[in-house]
């Protein structure tokens, strides 16, 4: 069953931070919640944590009302870092796991896999303020896994991560996958929801745009993406002009064009041949999920723009 957030509201005195929000995330899964900063993603999660309350709504685990699930089942990841700057990170990690309940043996055991697994074993004895600030988050997301809880809560957890180790937390993320936990990241880099995630939603402005398994999601628009390029310089002018596509994107060494389904693509595809074109890239695509937000952002701004007012009185 997993955990189920339904039409969640959340106000804060007349501004609404989450309005009829509903999701389902299944258990084992890496689920990607979505969406820019201001969103409504911190809310949303804090209110799956049960440090803030909905307005209206429910949300449940397994059935459970998620008022009724013990705290030490999950683990927290904050945006914001909590740690004690002044205290060694291996004292501050013990501490915070056996807090949770965890047996002192099995914490320092877990510790010491995973200081050695994020390569940051040199940090075992120094204190957090000392750290770099992509050894603080590594630090901050050990402090939400070492008691073993079933379900991780995660906000914004490449943050300040450099590629080498976004790819180590990336890395972490799908062992404990493997291990059977759920995990729920928030981040406002969409491309890595779309390498990690099973499942997405996609929130803006307090309302959820759409949610399902990324595959289903990248389908959804009913339009898919040709990555294509010809020997010689870009652009090509005559694709300018074609019937079957649009040029979205001009890279530096190839175009993106949006087509309505494969034939289309095909038709692209034989009227380069025809013009002798020696095509040198050629690849049929659905929309990113940065695409497809975009999309969505501009034809709900769209909607609101054209929104007829009502009748003068």
């Amino acid at each position: 069953m997993g955990l189920s957030v339904q039409h969640v509201t959340k106000r804060f005195g007349a501004f609404t931070a989450v309005n009829d929000v509903s999701f389902e995330v299944q258990p084992g899964r890496i689920f990607g919640f979505l969406g820019t900063n201001g969103a409504g993603k911190t809310t949303t999660m804090r209110m799956v944590l049960d440090i803030i309350r909905p307005d209206d709504g429910s949300i449940s685990w397994n059935g459970t009302p998620i008022t009724d699930i013990p705290r030490q089942r999950f683990g927290y990841l904050p945006e914001e870092r909590g740690l004690y700057p002044r205290m060694p990170v291996q004292d501050h990690l013990l501490f915070l796991a056996q807090l949770y309940g965890a047996d002192a043996s099995t914490a320092r055991a877990a510790l010491d896999e995973w200081l050695e697994r994020l390569n940051i074993e040199e940090n075992r004895h120094k204190k957090v303020e000392e750290l770099s600030k992509g050894n603080q988050q590594k630090i901050q997301f050990l402090a939400a896994i070492l008691h073993d809880p079933e379900i991780l809560i995660l906000d914004e957890p490449f943050s300040g991560l450099d590629p080498v180790n976004a790819e180590q937390m990336k890395d972490a993320f799908r062992l404990l996958r493997d291990r059977g936990k759920t995990i729920i990241f928030s981040t406002h880099q969409l491309n890595d929801a779309q390498e990690l995630g099973h499942d997405v939603a996609i929130i803006h402005r307090g309302e959820l745009l759409i949610a399902g398994d990324v595959p289903s999601v990248r389908r959804s628009m009913g339009s898919q993406i040709v990555r294509f390029a010809v020997a010689g310089d870009q652009p090509i002018e005559w694709l300018d002009r074609s019937r079957h596509a649009e040029v979205i994107r001009r890279r530096e060494d190839y175009l993106e064009l949006a087509v309505p389904d494969a034939d289309a693509a095909r038709a692209v595809l034989a009227e380069a041949m025809e013009r002798g074109e020696a095509v040198t890239r050629f690849e049929l695509d659905y929309p990113s999920l940065n695409d497809i937000f975009l999309d969505l952002v501009r034809s709900r701004q769209h909607s609101a723009a054209v929104e007829p007012e009502g009748d003068a009185a």
